[in-house]
């Protein structure tokens, strides 16, 4: 399974120890703007350099508006960075038919997408229609609103051989992360916080600290 960071924050992309190694990084506007940047071009221009700078072999970044021109615009400078980087440039669009013309433009210049937001198994049948690389169901989101989520995701993982991989965001406990792993998620995004969160746990650390007490006891002929 790949592991995408899910933030716009770069301080946060350098993890500790424990913390396994990811692919990238991928983000939105929201997380831009709760990043306190700018949605514009020179913002994700900057993303891209910084995501060399760390070592990352990719970067996920979603357009703003879906007007052909801009897109053109965007794509044209971004995938010229990204290539003179070495970055493979993923373009997140959502998973919306209001978006289906700047999806199908996206895709016939050859660019690998994403479609975001997909949150039942009639946008995946669509999303396999518009030749989507990736979706990405906010699996919180889902399970908040009462969705049978594990339903959908059986469904997304059932259509990773010859449709778009699964790209599970907003996941919330190491538990659901368990699960995805089990049901063979192609990946998943997370934000850095919860990489570090989950690195260690209360019962590894006294597992280790009995061991100490043992080791010590031991010693003392007890």
């Amino acid at each position: 399974m790949k592991i995408y960071l899910d933030s716009a924050q770069t301080g946060s992309w350098k993890l500790p120890a424990g913390c396994p190694s990811v692919q990238g990084v991928t983000t939105n506007p929201s997380l831009v703007h709760q990043a306190g940047l700018p949605v514009n071009l020179p913002t994700y221009l900057d993303l891209l350099q910084a995501a060399a700078d760390h070592g990352f072999s990719e970067l996920m970044l979603q357009l703003p508006s879906s007007d052909l021109a801009l897109a053109a615009a965007w794509l044209d400078a971004l995938r010229a960075l990204s290539q003179r980087l070495s970055i493979q440039l993923t373009v997140k669009l959502p998973c919306a038919p209001e978006w289906a013309t700047c999806i199908q433009w996206v895709k016939k210049q050859g660019q690998p997408i994403l479609l975001t937001g997909l949150s039942n198994p009639v946008q995946l049948l669509w999303a396999r229609e518009m030749e989507a690389d990736y979706v990405a169901p906010y699996v919180g989101r889902l399970v908040n609103d009462g969705r049978n989520v594990w339903a959908l995701m059986q469904a997304c993982v059932a259509q990773q051989n010859a449709g778009p991989q699964l790209l599970a965001a907003s996941i919330k406990s190491p538990d659901v992360l368990a699960q995805l792993m089990g049901l063979g998620a192609a990946a998943v995004t997370l934000p850095p916080a919860s990489l570090v969160a989950w690195s260690s746990d209360a019962l590894t650390q006294a597992a280790i600290q009995q061991f100490d007490r043992d080791i010590q006891a031991s010693l003392r002929g007890v």
